[in-house]
């Protein structure tokens, strides 16, 4: 079974930075891309930026230049580091894999941005 844990969220104010950590467990096979999500109230979920297991990185426009996300394949450990905060980043974020997120889904982690 497969295990996704979230941390790192909480509230802070527009330009600040928050950094994201998600621990995951289960099959070592099915950890290869990962991806961290995100989904703010009445919305879908979207994806934020993945990452592969050499490194390699793609970011939505929307966070191009502010956030960055890296990993830790001995910890199996995926973090996403968010600076230039605006309050349209207020989300519950989630880690998981891409292109086919495992399920059940993290408890996620609450970003709040207040402007």
């Amino acid at each position: 079974q497969v295990q996704l844990v979230e941390s790192g969220g909480g509230l802070v104010q527009a330009g600040q930075s928050l950094r994201l950590s998600c621990a995951y467990s289960g099959s070592i096979s099915s950890f290869g891309t990962m991806g961290w999500y995100r989904q703010a109230p009445g919305k879908q979920r979207e994806k934020v930026a993945i990452i592969n297991r050499g490194g390699d990185t793609i970011y939505e426009e929307f966070v191009k230049g502010r956030f960055t996300i890296s990993r830790d394949n001995a910890k199996n450990s995926v973090y996403l580091q968010m600076n230039s905060l605006k309050a349209e980043d207020t989300a519950v974020y989630y880690c998981n894999t891409f292109p086919d997120p495992r399920t059940p889904w993290g408890q996620g982690t609450q970003v709040t941005v207040s402007s």
